[in-house]
């Protein structure tokens, strides 16, 4: 027995010892990534079709095209640069892991713009991620496969092997594009679906898209043109951007459940809204322009404060863009200036509010007040223990697995917080005196709780549903003012508003995208 036990062992160690043709590894690193990542692929697939024939041939294309165009990158990688290639394998075994994981557990899309939301999450957040179901994705989907690969002995073979294996590969993948022209059609139109669920392909090729969006970003903003006059009114404006509010779940707008208590009897006047983007670096882009457009133009606080505004900037999110303005301040800025403070929460940003107000000499201010109420996952984390109204809570994760009930609980109490927030805001501006104030709160975007199978947000504007676009747009001014009748507004509402509050003339106001029918005092204009 000790003797077949010990030829049992000679024998693995000689089987492991051996090299394996380069060739095979690629076939089998194909062949895994195919079956251990693409069932949700393949799901889409099948939903996107009507069945038949149609399906079975768009089917067994995509199985077909994915293990031989793996096959092909990954021989290239193993015999081009060989450990080298090994580790980059390795790499793309774990990245397939984890975007697996997020795809199962929350229906993402690893588009362009999710890739941008991953690269702009700050650790705080991207905690509230882990969870026992992302290890054991990561250990089980990407360590085991990469830890056999890394420590075998690879024989990578000659050149002529190897470019035959490529050649093969090439006209296997051109005949199956002869073969599926008649899906032309078809596929440009699932194409952000189904492209965004190949892996690893989809957030390789996605991540240098938004790398390279971000370089073009980078470059110095376009100034906007010079402002004519501005009244001599003395104005505040408190701009609240919310993060990930729906309007769906605001009393205010309908919602059977009492989520707005204080702003309900504020007086405030609420607006039909839709948001531009589905993620914050978009939507806080949009709210802070004057328009669509592929430039980058010069935002409305910096702006501002290049004409004489102060403005002042409060955060306790990220994904603003470049901003120049004369008071930028993150939490950890206000804790240190406010002891007391708790910085656990978005109250931070009213902490010194009022004396940063009555402190200004300028005639016009503009305060943003940045939060990240209702952000996800971790909703029951957003908000004080008083705010806890609805329970119970969820307090997973993995929200897919989550009782619905529960999860709706804890989002609807991140909007009592904002109710209490934003009610807050308007107290503070109701003690200014001497100055005209306006209150004006609008979402980034919306939020997905389940609808359709989806949770949070950032699919593609054109797929995306209303949960994830319908947002709030809130406003209070302390004057009582007239209103123009819209339809429906949006985030480049915001820019002209704010101008047309303040009396602010300039080229670039566009009147019809101003929500107050007066504005300011119209007399003694000043330059």
């Amino acid at each position: 027995m000790e003797k077949s036990r010990l030829g049992l062992k000679r024998w693995f160690v000689s089987r492991w010892r051996k090299p394996l043709d380069g060739m095979l590894v690629a076939a089998i690193m194909s062949i895994y990534t195919l079956v251990a990542f693409h069932v949700p692929l393949f799901s889409a697939v099948v939903a996107a079709t009507e069945g038949g024939w149609h399906m079975a041939l768009i089917l067994c294309s995509f199985i077909i095209l994915l293990l031989v165009a793996n096959f092909m990158i990954y021989g290239i990688m193993l015999y081009a640069m060989r450990t080298v290639g090994r580790v980059l394998i390795s790499l793309f075994m774990l990245g397939n892991a984890i975007a697996l994981y997020f795809i199962n557990s929350y229906e993402v899309l690893l588009t362009r713009e999710m890739m941008g939301n991953i690269f702009n999450t700050q650790y705080s957040e991207a905690s509230s991620y882990f969870s026992i179901g992302a290890v054991l994705y990561t250990l089980l989907l990407g360590v085991m496969p990469s830890v056999w690969l890394l420590c075998r002995k690879v024989n990578y073979g000659k050149m002529r092997r190897f470019a035959v294996s490529m050649l093969c590969s090439i006209l296997g993948i051109i005949t199956l594009a002869l073969v599926n022209m008649g899906s032309v059609l078809w596929i440009d139109r699932n194409a952000p679906v189904i492209g965004s669920l190949i892996l690893p392909w989809s957030y390789v090729v996605n991540s240098v898209r938004y790398a390279n969006q971000q370089c073009a970003a980078g470059r110095e903003a376009v100034l906007l043109p010079a402002v004519d006059s501005i009244s001599a009114s003395r104005d505040v404006v408190v701009l609240v951007i919310g993060e990930s509010a729906r309007s769906a779940n605001f009393s205010l707008y309908g919602y059977e459940r009492i989520t707005n208590p204080l702003l309900e009897s504020d007086g405030v006047t609420i607006f039909e809204a839709s948001a531009s983007a589905t993620y914050t670096t978009a939507g806080v882009e949009a709210i802070l322009s004057h328009a669509p457009s592929d430039e980058l133009y010069e935002s409305l606080p910096s702006y501002l404060s290049r004409a004489g505004v102060y403005v002042s900037w409060r955060t306790t999110n990220w994904g603003e863009p470049s901003l120049k303005v004369d008071s930028y301040l993150k939490a950890q800025d206000i804790k240190d200036r406010y002891a007391d403070a708790d910085m656990s929460y978005d109250g931070i940003l009213l902490a010194g509010l009022d004396e940063e107000i009555a402190a200004s000499e300028a005639d016009k201010l503009l305060i943003v007040l940045h939060t990240s109420t209702s952000h996800g996952p971790t909703y029951y984390k957003k908000y004080p223990s008083e705010f806890e109204v609805f329970s119970p809570v969820c307090t997973t994760v993995e929200m897919s697995k989550a009782d619905h009930e529960s999860l709706v609980n804890a989002y609807d109490n991140t909007i009592l917080y904002t109710d209490y927030l934003l009610h807050s805001v308007i107290e503070v501006l109701r003690g200014v005196e001497d100055r005209r104030c306006a209150m004006i709160y609008v979402s980034d975007h919306g939020e997905s709780l389940g609808e359709g199978g989806l949770y949070m947000h950032g699919m593609p504007l054109a797929l995306a549903p209303s949960e994830q676009i319908d947002i709030p747009f809130i406003v209070w001014t302390s004057e009582d003012v007239s209103y123009k009748s819209f339809d429906a507004v949006g985030h480049y509402h915001v820019f002209h508003s704010v101008l047309g509050f303040m009396g602010v003339s300039t080229p670039i106001y566009n009147s019809s995208n101003n929500i107050f029918m007066t504005v300011g005092t119209e007399n003694d204009v000043v330059k």
